[in-house]
């Protein structure tokens, strides 16, 4: 089976769509569609289904994308492994994105190249975004961009922001949880800071404090406290099982993820292999 359609099949499952899938892999849209009909042929099944929510996968869909998944990472170990390049990873993240699933995937590769050389940055999607075209980092995680024409954006899902505070439990408005409350942020130039910033303007809801903490761990401890309100991923939220939050309004709720590149960068064997085990998506 050709590594290709393998790869153009676990790229649709995960985008649930053609038209993205065929975008990120640089692929006509019609030629997607033959690979995907092609391997259909060949299993005598059919694994996709169209719904409201994009390319859905069938029972035996399901199957297949769980053996592919495992058979792009041992391709991309083999790679890596024949090609004998250097075991290197230069990669940003922003704070909020650092979640076990990354770390397990950094473990996982450290136990198959004992000599693994990792650069990891953190900070804002602006500032990941400079590391990038500076040539500081090869790869980022982030959520937003700015879209420079100078980076490469790859679409990998989308995060669902909630608001955090002893305040926000189920039910309670907008209103009671952001007027006159601190608002607890991880520095001024930060997504969500904009974001809840964005909400006290439009809504023209009185401000406490700023109280910038730096750290996330920090934030979510002074949320819990009763300290001030906060935006925050809902996965995060939930990560660290925090109990009370509320929905934002439905325009601020989503926010897109993206892996950033630079322009023409070609992501080597262990970039990719990363990628596939990291889960992000």
């Amino acid at each position: 089976m050709d590594i290709d359609n393998i790869r153009a099949f676990v790229t649709v499952a995960e985008l649930k769509s053609l038209s993205a899938a065929a975008s990120r892999m640089n692929h006509l849209q019609s030629n997607m569609t033959a690979k995907i009909k092609k391997l259909e042929a060949h299993y005598r099944q059919q694994l996709f289904i169209r719904s409201a929510r994009g390319m859905e996968l069938t029972e035996e869909g399901i199957k297949l994308y769980r053996q592919y998944k495992k058979l792009l990472v041992l391709w991309e170990e083999t790679e890596q492994a024949m090609n004998r390049r250097e075991a290197k990873l230069r990669l940003g993240t922003m704070q909020s994105v650092i979640s076990g699933e990354i770390t397990l995937a950094l473990t996982n590769l450290y136990e198959k190249y004992p000599d693994l050389s990792v650069t990891l940055k953190t900070g804002t999607t602006e500032k990941m975004e400079q590391e990038l075209i500076q040539g500081n980092i090869d790869l980022a995680y982030t959520i937003g961009k700015t879209a420079s024409s100078q980076l490469t954006y790859r679409k990998i899902g989308t995060e669902e922001l909630v608001l955090i505070g002893r305040k926000a439990a189920e039910g309670a408005s907008l209103e009671y949880c952001l007027q006159k409350e601190n608002r607890i942020i991880l520095s001024e130039d930060c997504l969500y800071t904009s974001i809840l910033e964005q909400l006290y303007s439009v809504y023209g809801f009185q401000k406490g404090n700023a109280i910038e903490v730096g750290v996330l761990e920090t934030l979510l401890q002074f949320a819990r406290l009763g300290m001030g309100i906060s935006v925050i991923s809902k996965r995060i939220a939930q990560q660290y099982k925090l109990n009370h939050f509320v929905q934002l309004p439905p325009e601020y709720r989503y926010i897109d993820k993206y892996i950033v590149t630079r322009l023409n960068y070609e992501l080597s064997p262990l970039e990719r292999q990363f990628i596939e085990t990291s889960h992000f998506l």
